[in-house]
């Protein structure tokens, strides 16, 4: 190609360039169409707080300490230059000089007593009269709790209540006309909507990061369901505010997914509807009343689901009942599957105890349940939460097993003893395991465990459980309700055929 011709060509390719690029800048979106959280920082920055803690320890150990060589200055400079942050400090010192109306300096007593630093975390003012919400494992164990407003005043807080389950806790200072947080609706959050964080990552002040909610109803095996979000939260944010593009606290900073420690991009925060609700009770009372039925709980598998002829997995399957409890005086059984909880659908297991703890001691209730192919309604009374005690297996008598099992689940069983079946108040009998092999032995069933049920059929006898699983169809998942220890819970089988 000839100079002149290479000429042409880069020509032509500016001017198709040229005619592009207004079509490709229109793709764009304007920058005007980016979020802007400035004016939000500035509404709701006021009203989040520091919330530092310590614990008192004698006058002999509650001194700094410091590396051999290295004066408290020479540790500040360090922390200073590759931490980014103050030292620590140390028991008795005030933090910037004089505290003054900041709360006063911690109390000392005359046998030389002082503090220890705790914990660094964060919170919220929740209104103008001094309430602040944080989470209960921030002040978790400690003896003084001080609160730091933006405005670098220092406040030694009184703890109102703290609720483990929920994580949530309310602390009170003594001031007047504080900035306070706007309380918005979690249930109207979207997943993709954009947040907010600040709080204290670290012990830096009121950092702001920002992301988005990443999902909603997050179980992670706690009390509640969490909102998922990618915005970054780092230890030190626990108790702070998530907020929405309103200005409004939709959750509570509360945990991070972490394998080292620092951000990873996800965090969780607990839903302000459900915080709400539990500082009611902390600020009222100082504590969390919940309802409770007595009964121990699994997931609804889909073979399980399937094998019972539930429309869909759903609800939650009874794995154990208290005896004397609410649920057993309604007539609630181990296998029964809890579909509704007074008239609201119980979609995961998860579900249950949140709507049976937010239901007030002493009320009335219908608990809907799926049991043998068919719904039916049972009413049971609320009580109040206690430890639960559940009642312990009694020993079980092993009778010499047959060597091999013949039937199509590949089980041997045998009667259980008279006493046993009363140990385990156990309503319908039972017969025990005594060996598996082939389908029983490929999901998991292990001699000693008890067989209560085969599909629909209750067995009570060694001759019960034969006849029941004569004629099992091979093409079928059966469902065998076993009870292992305290707890009972269905095990879909597909039975071998016959001669097998």
């Amino acid at each position: 190609m000839t100079n002149l011709s290479v000429r042409k060509f880069l020509a032509a390719a500016a001017m198709a360039c040229l005619s592009f690029a207004p079509q490709y800048a229109s793709a764009i979106p304007a920058g005007a169409n980016l979020p802007d959280f400035a004016d939000l920082v500035d509404k709701v920055g006021p009203a989040v707080v520091n919330i530092r803690t310590t614990t008192r320890v004698s006058g002999s150990t509650s001194q700094r300490a410091v590396p051999p060589g290295m004066d408290e200055g020479d540790m500040s400079e360090f922390f200073r230059r590759f931490f980014g942050i103050p030292l620590p400090q140390a028991p008795n010192t005030p933090r910037g000089g004089d505290r003054g109306d900041r709360g006063g300096s911690p109390d000392q007593s005359d046998n030389g007593d002082g503090e220890k630093s705790n914990g660094v975390g964060s919170g919220f003012i929740l209104s103008s009269d001094g309430y602040v919400m944080t989470n209960a494992h921030v002040i978790d164990d400690a003896d003084n709790i001080y609160v730091t407003l933006t405005d670098k005043r220092e406040f030694k807080a009184k703890l109102i209540g703290a609720d483990d389950r929920t994580d949530i806790a309310i602390v009170k200072i003594s001031a007047t006309n504080l900035p306070a947080v706007t309380i918005g609706d979690s249930n109207k959050l979207r997943v993709g909507e954009w947040v907010l964080a600040i709080g204290s990552p670290f012990g830096l002040d009121n950092t702001v990061t920002e992301g988005i909610v990443s999902a909603k109803g997050r179980e992670t095996g706690d009390y509640l369901p969490f909102i998922q979000t990618d915005a970054a939260v780092n230890p030190g944010n626990s108790g702070g505010p998530l907020i929405n593009m309103q200005g409004e606290v939709i959750g509570i900073n509360s945990q991070i997914y972490s394998r080292t420690g620092g951000f990873m991009g996800i965090a969780f925060a607990i839903p302000i509807d459900e915080a709400m609700r539990v500082a009611d009770q902390l600020k009222s009372t100082g504590k969390v009343v919940r309802g409770r039925i007595a009964v121990s709980i699994g997931q609804v598998t889909k073979d399980v689901s399937d094998s019972l002829g539930l429309p869909r997995a759903e609800g939650a399957l009874v794995s154990a009942v208290e005896p004397g409890g609410p649920a057993d005086k309604a007539g609630i059984q181990p296998g029964d599957i809890i579909l509704k909880f007074n008239g609201n659908p119980v979609e995961a297991d998860t579900d249950l105890p949140r709507m049976v703890g937010d239901t007030k001691p002493g009320s009335k209730a219908t608990v809907t349940i799926w049991r043998k192919g068919q719904s039916r309604e049972l009413p049971i009374t609320v009580v109040q939460t206690q430890p639960e005690k559940m009642a312990k297996a009694g020993e079980p008598q092993t009778p010499t097993p047959k060597a091999h099992p013949s039937n199509s689940l590949g089980v041997t069983v045998s009667d259980l003893p008279a006493e046993q079946v009363k140990s385990l108040k156990l309503r319908t009998g039972g017969v025990q395991v005594d060996a598996v092999e082939g389908p029983a032995a490929r999901v998991g069933l292990q001699k000693g465990d008890i067989i209560l049920r085969v599909g629909d059929t209750d067995v009570s006898t060694a001759k019960q459980f034969e006849t029941a699983t004569a004629h099992l169809d091979p093409q079928k998942m059966v469902p065998v309700l076993v009870r292992r220890g305290e707890n009972t819970q269905f095990v879909p089988i597909k039975p071998r055929a016959q001669g097998k």
